[in-house]
């Protein structure tokens, strides 16, 4: 899911970094307020395990990737600023150390994968167990998160061409629309979602275990 550098036009990454750089610094006050001895040793391993699975990943026809985040879990269990900042910077030590991702695109990377999939992720667990058994409310959070993140990048990919080319029609950038991103980043991510799901609903019912959760 990660965009690589050179598919961005500044016309998008560079308001989009004004936008991610703003929410990660109140992430980080927010971060601040809440962090504790008892908190950081499971959102340390919480962590770990995310920066795992963003590195297992297979690529997906139009140059990005498929892999499950990690992302629902850490945002139940601490809230979705935590969540959202916590995988941001995997996402930037991962764009710096290995080239996974990019330093151009890791704005739109942020914001898709870490804001909007930590969010969504706490909102669907928070409707959904007023319904549901918690694991299923788990499994649930875990899909809607990885494929809402899926579906931004798409858009945002087919938008690339739309905007972003010479004066013959020709793209700068990134060159396939829409007809060829959401079916290509969407279908695997249908799948991953199962996975991101199973393990969201098993870590939790680990930590719920333990006694490291109670939400």
């Amino acid at each position: 899911m990660h965009i690589p550098d050179g598919f961005i036009p500044p016309i998008i990454y560079i308001p989009a970094y004004v936008v991610d750089v703003g929410l990660l610094v109140h992430g980080f006050k927010k971060i601040k307020q809440n962090l504790n001895e008892n908190t950081l040793p499971i959102l340390s391993v919480l962590s770990a395990l995310s920066f795992v699975l963003m590195s297992i990943s297979f690529p997906v026809f139009g140059g990005t990737s498929v892999h499950i985040t990690g992302v629902a879990i850490l945002s139940i269990t601490f809230g979705y600023w935590f969540s959202f900042f916590s995988t941001s910077l995997i996402l930037f030590l991962q764009a710096v150390l290995f080239g996974e991702g990019g330093i151009t695109s890791f704005p739109i990377n942020s914001l898709a994968i870490s804001f909007l999939g930590s969010l969504s992720a706490y909102l669907t667990f928070r409707i959904l167990k007023n319904f549901l058994k918690e694991e299923v409310s788990c499994f649930l959070s875990g899909w809607v998160s990885i494929n809402l993140s899926a579906l931004v990048v798409a858009l945002i990919l087919g938008l690339v061409p739309v905007i972003a080319h010479d004066n013959s029609g020709n793209p700068l950038y990134f060159p396939f629309s829409w007809d060829i991103t959401i079916p290509a980043l969407m279908l695997p991510h249908f799948l991953a979602g199962i996975v991101e799901g199973l393990y969201t609903a098993s870590v939790y019912k680990i930590l719920k275990s333990k006694g490291f959760v109670d939400v």
